[in-house]
C-alpha cells in the first residue's frame, strides 16, 4: 500500500483514489528525532538536500552526521549519469543492515532519481518514500505515513516550487561558503540531458527573498555565496507590485550590494544566455569573483547542434573572447563530453582545439552515456564504441591537466587575495583557500588568521590542481 500526493495537495491510497486523508500543513507533534541525509550529483542537490533540512527541522528532526544515530535516512539522488545511479543502488542495498538493527528506521530516495524511477524505488524493500525535487514540503506526512507500514510517493513537478520562503539548514562543515538556489528546473532541452524531465520547467525565484538570504548568511559569518541554477544567466523575476523585471545581472549586482566583504559566486552559464551585461557586472564589483564556469559539451558545430546546445564553435568562441576582453584576468572552466553519439575522430579532435583556444582553467569531463527520456535516447544513435569513448576522454583529461598546469603556473610571483576556508588536507599547520578566480591555495598558518578571515597569499609553486603559497606581508 503507498499513498500519493496530488497537485492540489490531497493525499491519495491506491485502494480508495481521490479520498482526502489530511492536508499537507498539517503538523505532526515529534520529539528530538534524527535525519541522515546522504546527496549525490550536483550542487542543487547538495542545497535541496539543505531544504530538507530545515523542512524536517521544523517537524523535530534534527540532522546528523552519525548514519547509526538516525531515526530517517534520506538519499538525494541523481541522475545526470548512469555511474551516479549504480552508485545509488548499490548504498540502498547497504541501509538493509541499519534497518535490521533498527526495525522504527526508514529509507526515504529524494531527488531527480525519485522522480525518474519511482516504481522501481516503491518495490525496493529498503525504501519507505520517494520523494521528487518539488515535493520536499510533504516529506513530514509521507514520514507519518511510512511509520504505519505503508510506501508514501509524491513525485509531482511543480510549474511555481522555488522553496524561496524557506531557509535552508546549512550542512556544510566549514561556515564560510554557502549556496543559494535561484532558479529551479530547466526550459534547454539539450538533447542529452535528463535534468527537464525530473526538475520540470524553469523557475525564477524572488529576488528580494534571494538577497535576503545572503543578508542572513552573512551576518551568520558566511564570506562567500554561490548562486546556483541550472542556467543562471536565464534568471528573469517580475515583481508582482511594480512589474519591474530583475535579470540575473541585476540580481547579480543587488547580491553584491549585500557588503562588499561577501564574495559572489554562480554556477552553471549556458554559452547562449552569458550577455555582455552579465560580464560587465563581475568586472564592476571586486567581490564579484573572476571565474566563470561555461560548459562547452563539444568543440564541434555539428555535434553541438546534435546536441541542441543553440550555438556554433564560433559563437562560443567569440563569447569567450569577449570574456577575456572585459576581465582579462579572469578564469573560465568548463565540461565536455566524449563520445556523443555519431562523433568522428576529426570532431573529437575539435573538442581538444577548442580546449587550447579557451585556455581552461579546469574542466568536468564524462563519456557520453545514454540517459533514458532524452531526445537523444529517442532519436540518436549511441553508436561510438565504449573503448573509443574512454580512450577520447583519456585525451580529454590529458589534455586539461596540461592546460591547468599552465594556467596556475603562470600564477607563479602573483599575489591573490584569498578567503580562509579551513585547514589543508596534508598539514594542520597550512591554511587552504580560494583566489577569486576560484583556485585552491595552500599556506602556512600565521598567528591573528582563522577561517573566514582574508588575507594576501603569493604563489611560490604550483601543481596542476593546486597552488602553493605564503602569507604576504
Amino acid at each position: 500500500m503507498f499513498k500519493e500526493v496530488r497537485d492540489d495537495g490531497k493525499f491519495i491510497d491506491e485502494n480508495r483514489q481521490g479520498e482526502a486523508f489530511f492536508k499537507l500543513d498539517d503538523k505532526v507533534q515529534s520529539g528530538n528525532k534524527k535525519v541522515y541525509i546522504e546527496s549525490y550529483g550536483c550542487q542543487m542537490n547538495f542545497n535541496d538536500s539543505e531544504i530538507v533540512a530545515a523542512i524536517m527541522r521544523e517537524d523535530g528532526y534534527s540532522a546528523t552526521r552519525n548514519i547509526d544515530d538516525a531515526d530517517l535516512i534520506f538519499v538525494n539522488t541523481c541522475s545526470i549519469r548512469d555511474k551516479a545511479e549504480k552508485t545509488l543502488l548499490k548504498r540502498l542495498t547497504e541501509f538493509q543492515v541499519y534497518k535490521k538493527n533498527n526495525k522504527d528506521l526508514k529509507v526515504g530516495v529524494l531527488g531527480c532519481m525519485a522522480e525518474r524511477l519511482k516504481e522501481e524505488f516503491l518495490e525496493n524493500k529498503v525504501v519507505d518514500l520517494v520523494v521528487g525535487p518539488d515535493a520536499y514540503r510533504s516529506l513530514p506526512e509521507l514520514v507519518e505515513w511510512s511509520k504505519h507500514g505503508n510506501k508514501g510517493i509524491n513525485v509531482h513537478l511543480s510549474k511555481e516550487e522555488t522553496y524561496d520562503d524557506i531557509t535552508p539548514v546549512r550542512l556544510d562543515e566549514n561556515g564560510v561558503s554557502a549556496f543559494i538556489s535561484i532558479t529551479r528546473g530547466c526550459n534547454n532541452m539539450c538533447s542529452f540531458c535528463v535534468v527537464p524531465y525530473t526538475r520540470g520547467r524553469e523557475r525564477s525565484r524572488n529576488a528580494f527573498s534571494i538577497v535576503a538570504e545572503a543578508v542572513d548568511l552573512f551576518g551568520k559569518g558566511y564570506r562567500e555565496v554561490t548562486l546556483l541554477g541550472q542556467n543562471v544567466d536565464s534568471y528573469l523575476w517580475e515583481n508582482p507590485e511594480t512589474k519591474e523585471q530583475i535579470s540575473f545581472a541585476k540580481l547579480l549586482e543587488m547580491v553584491a550590494e549585500v557588503n562588499p566583504l561577501l564574495r559572489v559566486r554562480f554556477a552553471t552559464s549556458h554559452p547562449k544566455d552569458m550577455v555582455d551585461e552579465v560580464i560587465y557586472t563581475m568586472a564592476k564589483h571586486k567581490n564579484i569573483c573572476k571565474y566563470i564556469h561555461l560548459p562547452v559539451q563539444s568543440g564541434n558545430s555539428r555535434v553541438l547542434e546534435l546536441m541542441n546546445r543553440t550555438y556554433t564553435r564560433e559563437w562560443y568562441l567569440e563569447r569567450v573572447k569577449k570574456i577575456y576582453e572585459i576581465i582579462p584576468d579572469i578564469a573560465i572552466s568548463s565540461d565536455m563530453i566524449a563520445g556523443f553519439c555519431t562523433e568522428t575522430e576529426d570532431e573529437h579532435k575539435d573538442t581538444l582545439s577548442i580546449m587550447k583556444e579557451a585556455n581552461y582553467s579546469m574542466s568536468y569531463m564524462f563519456y557520453y552515456s545514454e540517459r533514458p527520456r532524452t531526445k537523444a535516447e529517442k532519436t540518436l544513435e549511441d553508436d561510438v564504441p565504449l573503448e573509443v569513448k574512454k580512450r577520447r576522454l583519456s585525451e580529454i583529461i590529458r589534455l586539461q591537466n596540461q592546460l591547468s598546469f599552465e594556467h596556475n603556473k603562470n600564477d607563479i610571483g602573483k599575489v591573490f587575495e584569498v578567503l580562509i576556508e579551513g585547514d589543508s588536507k596534508k598539514s594542520d599547520n597550512e591554511f587552504k583557500g580560494r583566489n577569486s578566480q576560484n583556485k585552491v591555495i595552500i599556506f602556512p598558518k600565521e598567528e591573528g588568521l582563522g577561517i573566514g578571515d582574508y588575507t594576501y597569499v603569493k604563489v611560490l609553486d604550483a601543481t596542476s590542481a593546486t597552488l602553493i603559497g605564503k602569507i604576504e606581508k
